[in-house]
Formats: structure tokens, C-alpha cells, sequence
């Protein structure tokens, strides 16, 4: 089946010829198109025709998009968009002045999300995930990472997991699973770190694995967290169980996390909002992406994470949201990408490719989107602005009028698509 995305104003098609991330020397290169359109066949891109030429094909179905920009639709790589409860008092506790840190040693924090998803059973935990994964749709994400870390035992991890499973079974975009069993001591561990590592590696770990239930093997590093040591444990068991690894770290304090880098070959290390310059030049060593996470540093009104000294010293550089109950309970991708530019002074340039192409690259997914290239998937977000500044510029402001995912629309403003 042939669709011509027919005669958009502009196609942001972040084009890396191939390289499938985006470094200092090309990030700010968008690879913009007029007066172009985009043919799909079986839902991947099967070339990029100067629209005058359409006229040549035999098309089943034409969706005209002029006036309209037209990006890759985009990438959210870190999000824990399946919980329950509320911390908005720990909100208002923040405004007072209390710090992240002096809230999880009063009791608060993870270990209060992972209350709230003991309680729940799996159905309850599914239906208050899909109105939060139908508002990144209608945003124009068309990968979602979700990870887990709210259970925090093995019968709650599993049932977080497979919440996200059947999320990703129930919805038409890719959602990618990742467990975060590293994220906190549970309270029936507080007093026994070593026994908590040894249920993650002995039980956790082999049980997801058995059920091919999460890609990615997740940890937080941090003093409130898990020492170096302890996670070096957790991903020499996780690789040989085959996971891709992803890291928490350098968020609150610097205690070691980076060196990881070097051990393990890390897909993404993500907050980094107290990263030290030496450690900058360990990240540009490696093939790490770097994924920054500006609503959390609004939220905790606190250190935004060095993205111009990230970019400049050729580190692949990602945005995601971190959607979550307590740190950042932001889910507006607008209001993250306003973030970056305001605060993280990234060009509105460096803010797409970073939510694009190289949050793909964060979840190793680059080869088949992230990018308007032939031969990937037919994944668009389409603006309704003739202008692609109009996404930063217009801050909180939801733009995207159709989100298309493997070629098919999945979203229309004020006309969702749900049969999927």
C-alpha cells in the first residue's frame, strides 16, 4: 500500500546520513525540505519526492498536510508513566524549602509511590496508565521508554512490568520496557542493602529475563540510593542475562557513577544535573548518550544538567521527560523542550535532534527512527505551523495536528483514532 504524506510547508527530516545520532558538528543541521513529500509503503519511508513529481505513483491513500511542518515523531527515552498515588504534598514540601533528599530521609519519596503500587492490583495499575500514554500520542511521541522501580519486590516488579507489556500490546506506538529495581531500598530492606542486591540478582533479574519483560536493565546511583559497587553487581548479571543497561547518575552528588562507563558498555546515563568536567571527558570517550531531563531541575528547582559544555564536547545529547510522581510531573513535551532552550541554552535546533534522533540513539533504536530517512519507519509528528521554531517557541502549547506511527495516523486533532 502506497500513502504520499503530500506537500507539508517544511519536512524536518534530521538527516545524519546514515551516522543515526547527532553530534556538536551536526546537530544543528535539521536537513529541512520544501516542496517535498513523502511516499510510505507498509509503513516505512520508501522515499522523499519533490511534490510536483507525485503525479508518478500509483497511490492507495493521500494525506494532505500543506501549510503543515512535518517532523519525526518523537522519542520519549525516560519515563515512569506507570504508578499510583500522589505526592503532592511532597510538592508543597518542596515549595517550603525542604530539599529531595531531606524528604526521602523523612519517609517520602520512591518509597511512597511504591505503597501506592503494592495496593493496586496489575488492571488498576493499566487503566491509570492510559490516559498518560494517550497524551504523549496526541504530543506526536511515537516511542515511549517506561520503566518500572515503584515495586520494589519481586511480585511487584513483575506486575509493573507486565502492566507495561500489555500497555505496549493495547496501543499502536512502541513502548519500551526497563526495569528499575535499582532505583531505592525498599523499606523491608533498609537495614539489609546486601540482601536487596542479592533479590534483584538472584530473582528479579532471572524472572524478567524468563518472560522477556523489560530490554533495558536500569539503576539510580546516588547516597540515597546504591553505591557504585552495588550496581557493578547488578549489571555484571544483568549482561549476562542479556540486558541493555541505562544509569541514574550525578544527580544530587558525585559518588562514582560515571566510572561506569568504562566498565560497561552503557546505552544511556541520564539527570547528570551535578556533573563535574572530568567527567564530561569520560562521557566523550564512550558511545553513551546522555540524556537530560530539564523538568526535574524545574520541578526541584535546582542545578540544570551542562548541556552546552555536553554538546560541545561532541557527547550525544538527549531530552526526555522523566515523567513521574515525585521528581517531575511534567508531561508536556513543549514545556521540557521551552526548558532546554531557556534554561540549558540549547539552540531550538539541538532541541529536536535531541528529542528525535538522539533520544532514539539513547534506547538503541536509531537505526529504524528517529529520523526521516529512507528506509525507517514511517514515525511523523505533524505540526500545525508552517515554521518548525513554532515548537520551542511556543511554549506548554501543544502543536502536533496528527501523530502517524509505521505510516498509519493514529491521532487527529479533535478527530482521535482509538480502534487500535
Amino acid at each position: 500500500m502506497i500513502t504520499i504524506l503530500h506537500n507539508p510547508s517544511q519536512i524536518i527530516t534530521v538527516n545524519s546520513d546514515g551516522v543515526n545520532y547527532k553530534i556538536k558538528k551536526t546537530i544543528n543541521d535539521l536537513g529541512i525540505l520544501e516542496n517535498h513529500s513523502i511516499v510510505i509503503e507498509d509503513g516505512i519511508i520508501k522515499d522523499i519526492i519533490h511534490s510536483s513529481t507525485v503525479h508518478k505513483f500509483t497511490v492507495d491513500n493521500t494525506i494532505v498536510v500543506s501549510g503543515k511542518t512535518v517532523l519525526p515523531g518523537f522519542v520519549d527515552c525516560h519515563t515512569h508513566s506507570v504508578f499510583a498515588g500522589s505526592r503532592a504534598n511532597e510538592f508543597r514540601e518542596k515549595l517550603a524549602g525542604k530539599s529531595y533528599e531531606d524528604i526521602v530521609h523523612e519517609g517520602g519519596g520512591i518509597n511512597k509511590t511504591v505503597q501506592a503500587v503494592r495496593e493496586l492490583t496489575f488492571e488498576e495499575l493499566v487503566q491509570l496508565a492510559i490516559p498518560r500514554i494517550n497524551y504523549f500520542i496526541q504530543q506526536g511521541v511515537t516511542t515511549l521508554e517506561i520503566k518500572s522501580g515503584y515495586g520494589l519486590d519481586l511480585e511487584n516488579e513483575i506486575k509493573l512490568l507486565r502492566a507495561i507489556k500489555d500497555l505496549n500490546e493495547m496501543f499502536p506506538i512502541d513502548i519500551i520496557p526497563t526495569f528499575l529495581g535499582a532505583h531505592t531500598y525498599p523499606p523491608e530492606f533498609k537495614s539489609n542493602h546486601a540482601g536487596y542486591i542479592d533479590l534483584i540478582i538472584n530473582k528479579m533479574l532471572p524472572a524478567i529475563a524468563n518472560e522477556q519483560l523489560a530490554v533495558f536493565c536500569d539503576a539510580f546511583i546516588e547516597d540515597t540510593a546504591f553505591s557504585v559497587n552495588d550496581i557493578e553487581r547488578v549489571f555484571d548479571a544483568a549482561n549476562k542475562l542479556g540486558f541493555k543497561l541505562a544509569l541514574h547518575t550525578e544527580q544530587f552528588n558525585n559518588i562514582g557513577g560515571i566510572d561506569l562507563v568504562d566498565k560497561f558498555t552503557i546505552a544511556n546515563v541520564d539527570h547528570l544535573e551535578v556533573l563535574r568536567d572530568e567527567d564530561i571527558n569520560k562521557l566523550a570517550k564512550s558511545h553513551t548518550t546522555a540524556v537530560l531531563l530539564p523538568g526535574v531541575s524545574l520541578f526541584q528547582k535546582y542545578n540544570y544538567a551542562p548541556a552546552r559544555k555536553l554538546i560541545d564536547n561532541n557527547i550525544i545529547t538527549a531530552l526526555a521527560s522523566d515523567y513521574n510522581p515525585g521528581s517531575c510531573s511534567i508531561s508536556n513535551i513543549s514545556v521540557i523542550m521551552g526548558l532546554a532552550a531557556l534554561n540549558m541554552q540549547m539552540t531550538i535546533e539541538e532541541v529536536i535532534s535531541a528529542y528525535t534522533l538522539n533520544a532514539a540513539n539513547a534506547l538503541l533504536l536509531s537505526k529504524d527512527r528517529g529520523s526521516i530517512e529512507i528506509g525507517k519507519k514511517a514515525d511523523f509528528s505533524v505540526l500545525e505551523t508552517d515554521d518548525y521554531s513554532d515548537l520551542v517557541y511556543n511554549f506548554g502549547k501543544n502543536l502536533n495536528y496528527i501523530t502517524i506511527k509505521n505510516g498509519n495516523i493514529i491521532y487527529k486533532k479533535e478527530s482521535i483514532i482509538e480502534n487500535y
